[in-house]
């Protein structure tokens, strides 16, 4: 049986759906639509904007997004019920009658013997026939309808065979072969999908379609294997987010296959400029900052400390980069702006960086760039995303930070006066701690109880080079089960720490209304 003779690759994106399972990945509705509307720009051809079923939540989001996504298909993702599969129908609506990409509905059930014995409890009989049953019910909502075989890779042969045979028949125009517990080596997935393509008879039928984890590393070695056996769609996440060591990171997919066109002749229609545009939306949004190594959007990737590759670097760029800065949008970070410059000039340079902020938005971030300029001899563009970044995360939370006096110094005692607004009215606190940011967060449980959550995580970085950087902090906070990132952005460490912990507390208290953990625990395929 042929493959596809088209190069073209689909770009499948599932940030807002499976690595937002990524423990404290969560985001809400605003911070989805942000996303989505980045990843529409990008050019990422089907967004996976959530699991409807789930919860509340997670249907609104759907159906929002496919309200507002201009270019992309929106899909939803359900099991194999009829449940499921109606409430992805309901949510994916809008991009089936406006005049979006369109809309999918993409249903899973696992195939592997371990999975059917002990998951689903179920004889491959029955799978088969569950198989036939949710791809016919889909069929009935949208001619556009993704079947994934859960545990994909561990699956046998023959049987495998026969549920992507039965699929395609019942009316399923792609089929996804996941790597759902990152088991798979490049050469084993890569025969996988070759054998569906010599052993299923209708296969041309369909697009086949790639979707591996990372727990031993190799979810984009795998993918590419799979695309180069035939795959023409790649199921990914922008900085590689989602469950346990996380997905194929978009990014690495595609600029390999930019880098790399001798051995990978394949098109896709992702703007490449915008992956750096991407990656710190989603680290701003969740608070998972990238690591520094990070292949193509670590704060390394393109730094030469070694005197060697600096040498070689100054005779020809091409020794030691494969690729430059500027194809993933990382530019020169510039001087911008200053103390005195104007509301106007602020506005037209955010509009440069690609922010449109209301009035009253606008407002708030002009008022912090001011005090920012005034304590920063230098602002550069990093500064400015940062800054407005941090007042579009924080600008319509319930509890919003007002102002912090810090009291500290090796004598002790370390003293917080803290001052929020807590659904538009103001409260005080000061509490002494073990430490100026232990007496914050004191502070903060003393006007808002809650005392079942545990911080996890803090962490601090810097957004530039320098003495006077904005910080950059991350705060983790967990209550029973639960985990959330939050981050704050200020030239004062204490004042990013306080604005960190409160949008991680603004996350925990949101996700305490609407959440199903029983499905959303099920959503983990494919």
């Amino acid at each position: 049986m042929s493959r596809h003779n088209d190069n073209r690759i689909i770009i499948f994106d599932t940030t807002l759906r499976d690595g937002e399972q990524s423990p404290g990945c969560s985001m809400n509705l605003e911070e989805k639509l942000r996303m989505a509307y980045v990843l529409d720009q990008m050019g990422v051809d089907v967004i996976e904007a959530g699991f409807p079923v789930a919860s509340p939540g997670d249907f609104e989001a759907v159906t929002e997004i496919a309200k507002t996504v201009k270019n992309a298909t929106v899909c939803g993702l359900s099991r194999a019920k009829k449940a499921d599969i109606e409430a992805s129908a309901d949510a994916i609506k809008p991009a089936l009658k406006g005049s979006t990409g369109g809309g999918r509905i993409h249903t899973f059930i696992s195939t592997s013997p371990l999975h059917m014995k002990y998951k689903l409890q179920m004889p491959p009989e029955d799978v088969l026939e569950a198989v036939r049953e949710s791809v016919t019910f889909a069929r009935k909502f949208t001619g556009d309808v993704e079947w994934s075989a859960e545990d994909g890779s561990r699956t046998e042969d023959d049987f495998l065979c026969r549920c992507v045979e039965a699929a395609i028949e019942a009316g399923a125009t792609t089929i996804n072969i996941p790597d759902t517990v990152g088991y798979a080596v490049p050469e084993e997935f890569g025969a996988k999908i070759a054998m569906l393509f010599e052993r299923v008879p209708n296969i041309d039928k369909a697009i086949i379609s790639t979707h591996c984890h990372n727990d031993l590393g190799l979810a984009v070695a795998n993918s590419l294997a799979g695309v180069q056996a035939g795959a023409r769609q790649v199921e990914c996440t922008i900085n590689g987010i989602g469950e346990r060591a996380g997905n194929a990171a978009l990014e690495e997919i595609v600029m390999a296959m930019r880098t790399r066109p001798d051995l990978m002749p394949y098109e896709n229609n992702i703007n490449t400029t915008m992956i750096t545009k991407a990656s710190r939306t989603l680290s701003t949004i969740t608070g998972f900052a990238v690591q520094p190594n990070k292949a193509i959007v670590g704060a390394n990737a393109f730094a030469h400390e070694s005197g060697i590759h600096q040498d070689g670097m100054l005779k020809h760029k091409q020794t030691y980069e494969i690729m430059t800065p500027e194809s993933v949008g990382l530019n020169e970070s510039s001087l911008v702006l200053g103390k005195h410059s104007g509301r106007h000039a602020f506005r037209k340079k955010l509009e440069e960086l690609g922010f449109e902020l209301g009035d009253n938005a606008l407002q708030e971030a002009f008022a912090r760039f001011k005090r920012l300029a005034d304590s920063k001899k230098e602002i550069f563009e990093d500064d400015l995303i940062a800054l407005v970044e941090d007042e579009v995360a924080h600008g319509n939370e319930a509890i919003q930070f007002v102002s912090l006096h810090i009291v500290a110094g090796s004598e002790g005692p370390q003293t917080a006066e803290l001052t929020l607004r807590v659904n538009g009215e103001k409260e005080t606190a000061k509490v002494e701690g073990n430490g100026p940011v232990d007496a914050i967060f004191k502070a903060v449980r003393a006007i808002v109880p809650h005392p079942d959550a545990r911080l996890q995580l803090y962490q601090v970085h810097a957004v530039t080079g320098g003495t006077d950087a904005q910080a950059e902090v991350t705060v983790r906070l967990e209550e029973n089960g639960k985990t959330v990132n939050g981050q704050g952005a200020d030239a004062d460490t204490l004042v990013a720490s306080a604005r960190a912990y409160l949008h991680a507390l603004n996350k925990l208290l949101r996700k305490r209304e609407g959440f199903n953990p029983q499905t959303a625990s099920e959503a983990v395929a494919p």
